[in-house]
């Protein structure tokens, strides 16, 4: 169930079946393959080679398989930290923004119907999307071309960054409504266990996003014991968590390898498992990669220690 009478009716119902008895469905965020070589094809090999069945698709990969202008390279390096950029580059950017725009309000949906087979053919099935184009700034097409693409895929949720501002929440939960499709709200350290209400009473299509770490590192009142019980309050109105570990606040807030941080994954994922709560958990690698290692291998730590956890 999602909020007062709504049930999560897409695909959430199918992550009924763990990748491992008995445990939450466990899959990760594309983004946390950032550091290698990330074209849709590359992405379902390294999720085969992790033993990963579901996954969060980032929008860059996804659009550029659909041929997204928003892909094709910049003919300029953009300028370092604190330099600007020229007239002439800003007229490429603004040019590339304008055709991508179009190319979002008019593409087919076809290559994504490919993608979601090349995908569906590894095993693996997509849970959310997460494309860059469902910001304030975004006209309403692309954001209903988001919300298209990520029903093609079979997706239940797109997920973006809670809005500051409450009317984008409202547009965003509108919007949703009319394609029955879901928005993860994702927090970063502003995360409290209020900051989503506005967005949960203005749609029941309006749902949390919850990254777990993030939360933590906030630090003040968000201790476990808070993350916790925020779970078990809201659990109706997340569509999903994302799973890091990150020390507190007080203690620096730096992100961890798994078991070296203040996120309680131990206590959350058996927490999930005991009250039998049907959103699914991705991992999100963010710690910096060791020496000798790569993002594959790491994202098979985390698995392995969340499997080790139940």
């Amino acid at each position: 169930m999602l909020g007062t009478g709504l049930v999560l009716s897409n695909n959430l119902s199918a992550f009924a079946t763990a990748p491992f008895k008995g445990g939450p469905v466990i899959g990760a965020i594309t983004y946390s393959f950032r550091s290698m070589p990330t074209q849709v094809e590359n992405l379902i090999k390294y999720a085969v080679e992790c033993g990963l069945n579901h996954l969060e698709l980032s929008g860059d990969p996804g659009e550029a398989f659909a041929g997204s202008p928003a892909a094709q390279p910049l003919p300029f390096q953009m300028p370092a930290r604190g330099q600007e950029l020229t007239a002439d580059q800003k007229a490429v950017i603004e040019e590339r923004r304008l055709k991508t725009k179009a190319w979002r309000e008019s593409v087919s949906m076809d290559k994504y119907v490919e993608m979601k087979k090349l995908f569906k053919k590894a095993g693996i099935s997509l849970y959310a999307f997460k494309p860059n184009c469902l910001g304030p700034a975004n006209f309403d097409g692309e954001i209903e071309y988001a919300m298209r693409a990520a029903k093609t895929l079979g997706a239940d949720a797109v997920t973006v960054e809670l809005p500051t501002d409450p009317a984008h929440s409202q547009r965003l939960g509108d919007l949703a409504a009319k394609h029955k499709i879901y928005v993860g709200y994702h927090n970063h350290t502003q995360a409290t266990d209020t900051v989503w209400d506005t967005a949960l009473a203005q749609s029941k299509y309006n749902t949390m996003n919850l990254d777990c770490g993030h939360y933590i590192a906030a630090g003040g009142p968000n201790t476990p014991a808070a993350l916790l019980a925020l779970i078990e309050a809201k659990h109706t109105r997340i569509t999903s968590l994302h799973m890091k570990d990150r020390k507190s606040k007080e203690n620096g807030g730096a992100n961890m390898e798994w078991g070296k941080g203040d996120t309680p994954i131990v206590e959350i994922l058996q927490l999930i498992k005991k009250k039998r709560y049907n959103f699914p958990v991705s991992i999100e690698l963010e710690y910096p990669v060791p020496a000798g290692s790569d993002a594959v291998q790491e994202v098979k730590k985390c698995f392995a220690y969340a499997k080790a956890a139940l």
